[in-house]
């Protein structure tokens, strides 16, 4: 048996029938036996912590040197880096949270009804029927601003929202209905 052997042993790599054997070995070789101790206490070294304790004057020093920043350069630097860090936090405009808003149409004579839009990527998404009344809905957060929108009946027939007045034509020669969210504009 060799250092690889002990070594096997210490990291618990050995199957059962080498674990015998290595035991037995070290009850029949002095030599290895010592060898194996040897490597233990080795090992005991490597896993405990190196230094228990910093001197006081070591733990100072190490704290001073970590803060190299702090010489007159560096102080003139610090100070300019802080007074833009507070500046940045101070006039950070803080982004007002989105508004729930329920998009409501009356069309009982159709069988499905999208709405399409700038909040949701002009993707087409279902709306909800509401019961057997004939009402669909959709309810989606928006953030403020404007917002362009059509619904889409039966999948292919676009419509703006009847009960909103401002609307804008779009490229493909639709109507879009412009919703205002929150009172101010994008």
């Amino acid at each position: 048996m060799s250092s690889q052997m002990i070594s096997m042993f210490i990291d618990d790599e050995l199957t059962l029938g080498d674990k015998i054997d290595f035991v037995e070995t070290i009850h029949e070789s002095k030599p290895f036996k010592d060898e194996t101790v040897e490597l233990l206490q080795q090992e005991r070294l490597l896993r405990s912590n190196p230094v228990d304790r910093y001197p006081a004057a070591e733990v100072r020093a190490k704290r001073l040197s970590s803060f190299r920043f702090l010489r007159p350069l560096g102080l003139v630097t610090a100070g300019a880096a802080l007074s833009l860090l507070v500046l940045f936090f101070t006039f950070t405009p803080t982004q007002a949270p989105d508004i729930p808003y329920r998009f409501i149409l009356y069309r009982p004579d159709v069988s499905r009804v999208d709405i399409t839009g700038s909040f949701t990527g002009w993707r087409a998404v279902p709306m909800e029927q509401a019961g057997s009344s004939g009402y669909w809905e959709y309810t989606s957060n928006l953030p403020r601003g404007e917002h362009r929108f059509a619904y889409l009946l039966n999948g292919s027939v676009r419509m703006p929202d009847p009960t909103i007045r401002t609307r804008e034509s779009d490229d493909f020669g639709s109507e879009n209905t412009v919703l205002s969210i929150g009172g101010t504009t994008l």
